[in-house]
């Protein structure tokens, strides 16, 4: 196995966490980006990988966009992630999430986990009795927290409005046709929203089932998932897994605008600048996606309502302004930008 310093992905981490527990079955990464504004704040990812490498290059990509997006949001919490690596038929059980919530606990608070791809609210609940360092818990109506996918498909789907007005000059989503990868709980929650906006879909999902259903409901067309990125139209919005964004997706965009909620979108930094040399509006993807954030970390500091929660997301479009603008003066990607005054926030720059 390489060592964490040779991983490509690696960016001076303060620390990356390696758990077995026999008993459970438990392999699992803690990677700890920064924690210069707070507790690393991210979510815990459930996913069979093809090698261990490659959850540790996961985790390490994420903890550092956690970093990013912690900061972007004006949150006072550092970055971090979780990933549990999953066998071939995703078996999880409450012995295996209590062990991973002791793993958690074992950090002593320097990493606070959250609900993400292949994890529940339910899932935080029984890591909850083993840590405290836990939040996205199920919460009485009208508090910050629950389930924060909701809250990232309306940061993401007023992230796609604002792109529409600069990319496109749409003042409305009425007939503005978005090619939707993914309709999860983000990506699906974006499409009834823009649904209700006249807006037209197109969708894709690796459940074809799910996808046929949700297009049917909403109107909406059906690809599969090798033909979305390469679907003409107006916006694409990435809302599966990352790294999609690649010299040869790029290529086969035909699209004027890149707004989504996946996180790690770009398969390498030079991918921001292939994006961006062919004059395609690229919404940053740990910018766009922080509603979720958002309001879990306002559920663990104990802050605020879901009023609280919804007035910060809607300065989600703002912080994408202030990039493309930036963007627009220096000649830089969007994704440059938006990397340089992150990292300015968490004293790298």
């Amino acid at each position: 196995m390489t060592t964490g310093w040779g991983f490509p992905d690696f960016d001076d981490h303060e620390g990356v966490h390696l758990f077995t527990d026999p008993a459970s079955g438990l392999r699992a990464v803690i990677a700890v980006h920064s924690t210069k504004l707070g507790p690393a704040g991210g979510g815990c990812r459930f996913w069979h990988y093809a090698d261990s490498n490659e959850a540790i290059t996961d985790a390490l990509r994420l903890s550092r966009g956690m970093s990013f997006k912690n900061a972007m949001a004006g949150l006072p919490m550092g970055g971090g992630k979780g990933v549990v690596l999953a066998d071939a038929n995703r078996t999880k059980t409450p012995e295996l999430l209590k062990a991973f919530g002791r793993a958690i606990e074992s950090l002593g608070g320097r990493y606070v986990t959250a609900e993400d791809v292949g994890m529940s609210d339910t899932d935080m609940v029984t890591i909850a009795t083993e840590t405290k360092h836990v939040t996205g818990l199920p919460v009485a109506s009208g508090r910050a927290g629950g389930n924060p996918g909701p809250s990232t498909a309306l940061g993401v789907y007023l992230g796609v409005k604002a792109a529409a007005k600069r990319g496109l000059g749409a003042d409305s989503m009425k007939g503005v046709h978005v090619a939707i990868q993914g309709i999860g709980s983000v990506g699906g929650g974006l499409a009834a929203l823009l649904a209700k906006d006249g807006a037209k879909l197109t969708l894709a999902d690796v459940d074809a089932d799910k996808a046929a259903a949700m297009a049917k409901a909403l109107g909406a067309d059906v690809v599969t998932t090798a033909e979305i990125l390469s679907v003409a139209a107006d916006i694409v919005s990435p809302n599966a897994l990352g790294a999609i964004l690649t010299a040869e997706s790029i290529a086969a965009l035909q699209t004027t605008v890149i707004a989504g909620g996946a996180n790690n979108q770009l398969a390498t930094r030079e991918d921001g600048a292939r994006v961006h040399a062919r004059g395609i509006l690229y919404a940053p993807d740990y910018v766009i996606n922080a509603g979720g954030i958002i309001n879990v970390c306002l559920e663990y500091l104990g802050q605020g309502d879901r009023a609280d929660v919804e007035a910060r997301i809607r300065k989600i479009p703002d912080r994408l302004i202030e990039v493309w603008d930036e963007s627009d003066r220096s000649g830089l990607p969007s994704s440059d930008v938006a990397d340089m005054i992150a990292k300015r926030l968490i004293g790298r720059g």
